[in-house]
């Protein structure tokens, strides 16, 4: 009895790692994020897209509470859609690490700057801003890349039933929020984020049956290669 125990335990164990085996692809992010903070200067032409509305948008230092929880908002998220859907999940990773590309390239081509206000340390929100605004300097704004992923996140989790996804989609709009009322983006840069979501979210649908049967056919030939010798 033992043995069959330890046998069903062992069996389980092995049925998680696999299932959560995907979650390496999440190791991309990181890389990509080199990229985000080379180009996280100012260059030889800096543009700002601030508008008359976003100098009037108060300056709220709660928000600073989901704009920080964006990482393990991310995680989380992604951790439900690959328990509800593998190729759902694929599809939301694609299209999440199709979108830091696409923000790349256009803060090489287009970088701008959003100005920041002066925040005195006057409590603990004060003092978690000051710490965001000190390290992340005030470029890679256009697009937003908080508001590109967490809106990837409310496309990716629509296979999820609404008792859960309702609080995703709640925190996913508060930090989208956020990143005007602590000051970090304008109008302008949120527009673009939850355009290029869309567009990113899209393409990767229909990319990602082309490189899954792009690997598929690769392993069988490997598999035949194997078998001939």
């Amino acid at each position: 009895m033992n043995m069959n125990l330890n046998l069903k335990i062992s069996s389980g164990k092995q049925r998680r790692s696999v299932q959560y085996k995907p979650l390496l692809w999440l190791l991309v992010i990181p890389l990509l994020n080199i990229v985000y903070e080379l180009l996280n200067h100012s260059g030889d032409n800096v543009h700002s897209l601030v508008t008359s509305l976003d100098v009037s948008t108060p300056f709220i230092p709660v928000f600073i509470i989901p704009y920080v929880l964006w990482y393990p908002f991310l995680l989380g998220v992604l951790v439900l859609i690959l328990r509800k859907n593998v190729q759902k999940y694929y599809q939301t990773v694609l299209a999440l690490c199709m979108g830091l590309i696409l923000c790349d390239l256009i803060y090489i081509c287009f970088q701008t700057m959003v100005p920041r206000p002066e925040v005195a340390p006057n409590g603990f929100l004060h003092q978690l801003v000051s710490l965001v605004y000190a390290s992340d300097k005030p470029f890679n704004c256009f697009p937003s890349i908080h508001v590109l992923t967490s809106t990837l996140m409310i496309a990716g989790s629509s296979i999820i039933r609404w008792k859960i996804r309702i609080p995703i989609v709640v925190v996913a709009w508060s930090i989208i929020a956020s990143t005007l009322f602590i000051k970090q983006h304008v109008i302008a840069d949120v527009i673009a984020g939850m355009l290029a979501a869309k567009l990113v979210f899209e393409l990767s649908g229909r990319l990602l049956p082309f490189l899954q049967n792009r690997m598929a056919t690769r392993n069988a030939k490997g598999g035949r290669y194997e078998n001939h010798k």
